[in-house]
């Protein structure tokens, strides 16, 4: 016993001491901090309350987690609330959802959106598949497409080379098409077969000269890749109207750096705008440039804030004729999203895409382009009402990022600037990287389009038409400050559209 005893009031004494040696080296550790911050002249609040001041930091960090999972409620965070995201999730993961005892959103909010069920919807015999669409007519090489859900630009370098490969094969497995975002044709893009879109930012990284002009060459070679459907040259984007893409050299490998054909490891700053463009007709030259060397269909993607533009465009394209014209128009919503952009431009230029997208189509519908000049829609569009409505204001195709993003595993933790995703999704860290298995999301990105489809197509059948490319303005109605709808055609009422060549007054 007496040895029992001996060796409990050892390991008692030694526990002690341990105890009094850790606390020794927290009050070291406690006035070392204490003396920094007083010292310190840059931050008033460590310098008047000292080590306490330090959790302001620490709390102002964690706050952002804890409002997402405890304390926001499901309809309230920003850029995306929780529901979306959940019914994203759900939807990638093929999982079930529906929703019990009644919806949460509030529908009473100025510019709410309610469908109008007819009362005869459509049986499911009676229903068809969205019929495709021919964009290009006057290339040598149309492209025809039916989905009416596709991936918006995201270039290799924005994401990793796991999310790309994942969103090839999802694309291919969903029948949809990829975009490469401005940074470029990499293998990745191709590897999964599917249908490419490339886009060409201001910097025309991949066909770029060593000034940073097009080279016809390399243009050509981008081209001559099967995959590769039509060329989007992308004018501006939501988050960051006027500024050219911005890509952190921690984040320009080496690999990235020669795709793009620039330095490796250095900040990668697009110009404003294209050198080139710098009036309706020199878009318009520059289309034709492009077309005709890559023989295949050229839009562009611009977000809307001045649009007299748009109109002096259409009256341009009459008096050269209409195969001078774009073959698409991209709208971006002036609250679209990206990897890095100024506040500024993210939070307050640019008309989000409930405003843009009937103008532009109202605008392209009245100099009677609208059947030669197919308009896409993007921005924050990542739910079936969402996308019906974009079909109901007037689109041909819809795009979504983010979307494929949450699709992919994305949580919204706001760090795609940082080379941290935690999901490896926008990171280049190989060790975040291996958390995103390319043949497991794929998987969750063809689910996701699925549901979409789904989806959409349910709120045309209830609505009385056969497919979601058959849905029009009457079929929406937009809640007003005054409490009551109004219906979207009575918004945005049908245009008069002017007979050929003539100039609007």
């Amino acid at each position: 016993m007496s040895l029992i005893g001996d060796v409990t009031m050892d390991g008692l004494q030694l526990l002690a001491t341990l105890f009094v040696f850790a606390a020794g080296l927290v009050v070291l550790a406690v006035l070392a901090m204490f003396v920094a911050d007083i010292a310190q002249t840059h931050d008033a609040i460590r310098r008047n309350y000292p080590v306490i001041g330090r959790f302001r930091h620490l709390f102002s960090t964690l706050g952002e987690f804890f409002r997402q999972y405890f304390f926001a409620m499901d309809r309230e965070e920003m850029p995306f609330n929780r529901a979306e995201r959940e019914w994203v999730y759900k939807s990638a993961g093929g999982h079930d959802n529906t929703q019990a005892f009644g919806s949460t959103r509030n529908l009473t909010p100025v510019g709410t959106v309610i469908f109008v069920n007819c009362p005869f919807p459509t049986l499911d015999e009676e229903a068809s598949p969205a019929p495709a669409i021919v964009i290009g007519p006057h290339t040598p090489n149309p492209y025809e497409t039916q989905s009416i859900i596709n991936v918006s630009g995201m270039s290799y370098g924005a994401i990793s080379r796991p999310a790309v490969r994942a969103l090839s094969h999802g694309a291919k497995l969903a029948n949809c098409w990829l975009n490469t975002g401005e940074g470029a044709l990499s293998p990745y893009h191709l590897e999964g077969g599917c249908d490419v879109v490339f886009q060409m930012g201001t910097a025309k990284y991949g066909v770029r000269d060593v000034d940073g002009g097009l080279d016809a060459a390399k243009l050509r070679q981008v081209a001559a890749h099967e995959q590769v459907r039509m060329f989007e040259l992308k004018m501006s984007q939501g988050a960051k109207p006027g500024k050219g893409g911005i890509l952190p050299g921690g984040k320009v490998t080496d690999e990235i750096a020669a795709i793009r054909g620039i330095p490796a490891g250095r900040d990668s700053i697009s110009p404003n705008r294209h050198p080139e463009i710098d009036s309706v007709p020199e878009l318009l030259d520059m289309i034709a440039r492009i077309r005709d060397v890559a023989e295949k269909p050229v839009g562009f993607k611009t977000v809307v804030g001045a649009y007299g533009w748009l109109a002096q465009m259409c009256e341009e394209i009459h008096r050269r004729g209409p195969e001078h014209a774009p073959d698409f128009i991209t709208i971006d919503s002036g609250d679209g999203g990206t990897g890095a952009a100024p506040m500024p431009l993210m939070d307050n230029v640019g008309l989000p895409i409930k405003e843009a997208l009937p103008m532009v189509v109202d605008i392209v519908t009245r100099y009677g382009l609208k059947e030669r000049v197919k308009i896409v829609a993007s921005g924050k569009l990542i739910t079936p009402a969402e996308v019906a409505w974009a079909y109901c204001a007037g689109a041909d195709v819809v795009v979504s990022a983010r979307g494929f993003m949450f699709a992919l595993g994305c949580i919204q933790a706001m760090k795609c600037n940082k080379n941290t995703c935690p999901t490896g999704i926008t990171t280049h860290d190989r060790r975040l990287q291996r958390g995103l298995d390319p043949e497991e999301k794929a998987v969750r990105v063809m689910n996701f389009v699925g549901k979409i489809r789904y989806g959409v197509g349910v709120i045309a059948h209830s609505c009385g038409v056969p497919h979601p490319r058959a849905l029009s303005r009457h079929h929406c109605r937009i809640v007003q400050d005054t409490g009551r709808s109004v219906p979207l055609d009575e918004l945005h009422p049908p245009q008069e559209v002017l007979a050929p060549y003539e100039t609007a007054a």
